[in-house]
């Protein structure tokens, strides 16, 4: 079938009706997330969490074991696994249908909206988590704080295979043997779960779910207010955040902390209008819970690049909190986060370039090689998006979009964290959150789409993700032919589009003069046009 001939196609199938047909997008929205949930709550399987005994009444809720017994529970992995695969499928098709109905108009309810999804989001919080053991590490660490024991230095099982203790013993593999890599910040949230959770991992689970549950919920109410005035935009940013079923499956399901981390970037968005100190004491709060926040205060430098007044104040703000949490309280936390760009994660693009490179040279070079590739590549993107990214000044700018602070905030922090995202050799889909927000209060674009396509292939990737409870048959299914062929296939097919957009769309390279004028831009605090030098198309 020819080009043409499919690209016909393709725009027949948006002409339906149904593909722009906003209620049955929340309609399969709202089935994807109840698949979550009915499967959370039908209690531990191979890809429901073992979070020990309920000692009180407290969620997550789920059917009793013995009482599972009797009805045929825990269902087969062949049940489970292609239930969820088919339920993201289905919230990542409701998610851009309704993203079609936006752009023709559709503008629904933001107060019901917003309901429903606090209502999903909540009701994931309350079964257990799946697919991912993380939670139970968060859990771990904090056990170990709680113990009088440094979790950077102590890892849970040099405790646990020296003593039996009610919450260490519930931790899974692989990263019993990892110290923490998690700011002060997430470093007292996981003390204070095991303070409130007591001796029962059941509990602490809980606890850690509503320091990630309440965040989440945060800041889509912030997006909410940051897009006043614009109703296109406020039904966008909350299609973006809680009423995602992507995020919702990623960062809920999965009850990683990245809402935590991404909840005080977010309110520094709120305050790039009103102070840059204050601007900067959120962001180094940020930092403080995750060092990935650093292209969030990259990008805010920039937004206030046109006076240098208000970035020495960002810069003071975030050295504050910075210095008193990680120089007073955790300095070995800065250094622990280095770990993670030692790893290499299955779905990513890496290891097909590191397999080929290993069976030449070995892993040794063919390591450091794919990580160089990484760095180079993360430069490379970052300036593709920048030349093809629209500009569009955010809700409430006054002036020019490429004059406002949060306009060129939003912008570059998408610029950045897409580049990282797309171009790590560690990338999961709850990483995602960075990009997803600031998105929200932007244009429709291709990285709409994009986002989702990458979100849903890792999160269906990373159903099997845990390293216990499947068969040999499942692992072969969903590890080396869904997560380590197709995801993989559809991380390179993303930076292929993201290539191919740059190179047709404004395809323009930096100059000596580009960069030249740049500079003195800076220190003049001017904004003159880019220059840049066009390559003649063929």
């Amino acid at each position: 079938m020819s080009t043409a001939r499919a690209a016909a196609r393709w725009r027949h199938l948006g002409e339906r009706g149904w593909t722009h047909d906003g209620r049955l997008g929340l309609r399969l929205i709202v089935t994807s997330c109840l698949t979550t949930i009915v499967v959370g709550l039908l209690g531990p399987s191979p890809v429901t969490l073992n979070v020990g005994p309920a000692s009180s009444p407290l969620p997550p809720w789920f059917i009793p074991t013995e009482v599972g017994e009797r009805l045929g529970l825990p269902l087969s992995e062949w049940v489970v696994v292609p239930a969820l695969w088919v339920g993201l499928l289905v919230g990542a098709v409701g998610l851009l249908v309704c993203w079609r109905a936006i752009e023709l108009g559709w503008r629904p309810s933001i107060h019901r909206l917003f309901g429903l999804g606090a209502a999903l989001t909540v009701g994931t919080a309350l079964v257990p988590p799946l697919t991912s053991a993380d939670v139970l590490m968060y859990a771990a660490y904090g056990r170990l704080q709680r113990q009088g024991l440094n979790p950077y230095q102590i890892t849970p099982a040099e405790i646990f295979r020296q003593s039996y203790d009610p919450v260490l013993v519930w931790t899974e593999r692989p990263w019993q043997d990892t110290p923490s890599v998690y700011g002060p910040i997430a470093s007292a949230t996981q003390w204070l779960a095991n303070l409130l959770g007591g001796d029962s991992m059941h509990a602490v689970v809980f606890w850690l779910q509503v320091m990630n549950t309440v965040p989440f919920l945060v800041i889509c109410a912030v997006m909410i207010k940051l897009a006043h005035g614009n109703a296109a935009v406020q039904t966008r940013s909350v299609l973006f955040t809680v009423l995602n079923p992507l995020l919702i499956w990623a960062v809920i399901a999965g009850a990683h902390n990245e809402a935590l981390t991404l909840v005080f970037a977010v309110i520094a968005l709120w305050f790039v209008r009103r102070s840059a100190f204050v601007t900067g004491i959120f962001i180094g709060l940020g930092g403080a819970v995750k060092v990935s926040l650093v292209f969030y205060g990259l990008a805010l430098i920039w937004g206030y690049r046109h006076d240098w007044r208000k970035v020495v104040a960002l810069c003071a703000g975030a050295l504050l909190p910075i210095a008193i949490l990680y120089g007073v309280f955790a300095p070995e936390a800065l250094l622990a986060a280095g770990r993670n760009t030692g790893y290499m994660s299955g779905g990513s693009w890496a290891p097909w370039l590191y397999q080929v490179l290993a069976w030449i040279l070995g892993p040794g070079p063919a390591f450091s090689i794919t990580a160089a590739v990484a760095w180079v590549g993360l430069v490379v993107i970052a300036w593709m998006l920048s030349r093809v990214l629209p500009w569009h000044p955010a809700p409430g700018a006054i002036g020019p979009a490429e004059r406002d602070p949060l306009t060129i905030a939003l912008r570059t922090a998408v610029i950045l964290c897409t580049a990282w995202l797309v171009t790590s050799p560690y990338t999961l889909a709850w990483y995602d959150l960075i990009v997803w927000v600031p998105l929200a209060l932007m244009v429709p674009n291709r990285l709409d789409w994009l986002l989702v396509l990458r979100g849903t292939a890792l999160s269906v990737a990373y159903v099997t993700g845990r390293t216990v409870g499947f068969s040999d048959e499942m692992l072969f299914l969903g590890a080396v032919v869904v997560r380590d062929t197709l995801c993989t296939a559809v991380q390179w097919f993303v930076l292929a589009a993201i290539i191919h957009w740059f190179w047709t769309r404004n395809r323009q390279w930096p100059s000596r003069a580009f960069v030249a004028g740049g500079v003195a831009d800076l220190l003049r605090g001017t904004a003159r046009p880019p220059r840049v030098r066009a390559v003649r198309r063929p």
